[in-house]
């Protein structure tokens, strides 16, 4: 026999009904990005760069500091809202969408959670109003094994001096601050990893080359040099010694943010798909009258549906206080798996127009193969479930 609900006890609810304030919040940046990311897409993705105006607009709109707290100049609205804006930016465009989701899920989580009172003072207000941030971990010979990395970082006085090379920096042409990871004693392995704040003017530092991808073209990737480069002991994020904290359960957060990511853009280009299906002619009717095509847009939407459901389960357990990593983990699996079968298929339902750059069918699915590579590639998720599940 069950008990009966009183009038006060609170019904769960879908993972993906959203409040009120949730979904007017979605709306506002949906609009947004139809209205303002749409008509450049294509010419950003050819150009390879964002446009300015459009990144100013971000600031304008609250999008970079969704997270702050308001005390700081920003929204202070929760992780969910920024999977949110992630989603439907990326919709449009992903690479706006991981534009956004470096600057919200990686630099403004680590100061927000990591930084002393003075670097929040300092930072936060120019990261929510005119700053674009960078997240340096990455090198040459270090990307999986991120702790293997090799800059180093000597103490000098007051300072630290760091040396080394990043490579793959997201942001890496607009940041005006950047979270470099380096080594300040190499004998003690990953105890010796370090998080520093560098600013883009400190001496010693600079932006090198910029990668020329298969797609997210516009989102800039670019080397990032560091040749004796000043930075104050006042800079360090964290505790010396415990960058790889710092990088670890940034990252986490950061896996949930790219799990947003590939659900709206195979979302974006499924939407696509069924319109042309509907619009295409043959056999003296709409292709989307035919079973097969039919059939095609049911799976892709059952796929997505499931990876929403995971990247949203996450972002809610996160928010809540609550454990999240094997969720995290699962939830960009299975999202990038997903947006790149999606985009594969929409690209098959547009025939011989979607492998042409006239449609939009072609531009998501270069755009999805990313969701593999970085923030910890499939392979790395699968090793961090496998791990969590056999208690190792």
């Amino acid at each position: 026999m069950t008990t009966p609900r009183t009038d006060t006890e609170k019904r769960p609810t879908g993972l993906t009904v959203l409040t009120e304030e949730e979904k007017l919040f979605r709306e506002t940046v949906r609009e947004f990005a139809e209205k303002e990311i749409g008509p450049l897409v294509s010419r950003m993705d050819r150009d390879m760069a964002i446009d300015p105006g459009l990144a100013r607009k971000f600031f304008d709109l609250g999008l970079m500091g969704i997270e702050i707290p308001e005390l700081y100049g920003g929204a202070g609205s929760s992780f969910f809202m920024a999977v949110l804006a992630v989603e439907e930016v990326s919709r449009i465009d992903a690479s706006l969408g991981v534009f956004l989701d470096v600057q919200n899920t990686l630099v403004n989580n680590a100061l927000i959670r990591w930084a002393t009172e003075e670097q929040r003072k300092q930072y936060l207000p120019r990261l929510a109003t005119d700053t674009v941030g960078a997240y340096a971990l990455s090198e040459p010979d270090s990307g999986s094994d991120a702790f293997a990395l090799a800059s180093r970082a000597v103490e000098d006085g007051d300072h630290y001096r760091l040396t080394g090379t990043k490579l793959w920096i997201t942001n890496g042409a607009e940041a005006g601050l950047f979270i470099v990871f380096a080594n300040i004693n190499p004998e003690a392995g990953y105890r010796g990893i370090t998080a520093f704040l560098v600013e883009r003017d400190f001496p010693g530092f600079r932006v090198g080359k910029k990668e020329d991808k298969l797609g997210i073209r516009a989102s800039s990737t670019n080397e990032l040099i560091l040749e004796d480069c000043k930075v104050p002991k006042s800079n360090v994020l964290g505790e010396p010694g415990k960058g790889y904290k710092v990088a670890i359960e940034t990252l986490n957060e950061g896996r949930i943010g790219i799990g947003a990511q590939m659900i709206g853009l195979a979302g974006g280009s499924l939407e696509h798909g069924i319109q042309y299906a509907k619009e295409r002619k043959a056999f003296g009717q709409a292709i989307a009258n035919f079973q097969g095509i039919q059939f095609q847009i049911a799976r892709c939407a059952t796929e997505l549906e499931a990876a929403r459901l995971m990247v949203y389960n996450a972002a809610r357990l996160r928010d809540s206080g609550r454990p999240f990593l094997v969720e995290a983990a699962m939830a960009k699996l299975l999202s990038s798996d997903v947006a790149e079968r999606v985009t594969s298929q929409v690209i098959e339902i547009y025939g011989g127009y979607g492998y042409t750059k006239d449609f939009p069918a072609e531009k998501y699915w270069r755009d999805a193969k990313i969701g593999k590579i970085y923030e910890g590639t499939s392979n790395m998720q699968l090793a961090t479930i496998a791990k969590a599940l056999l208690g190792k």
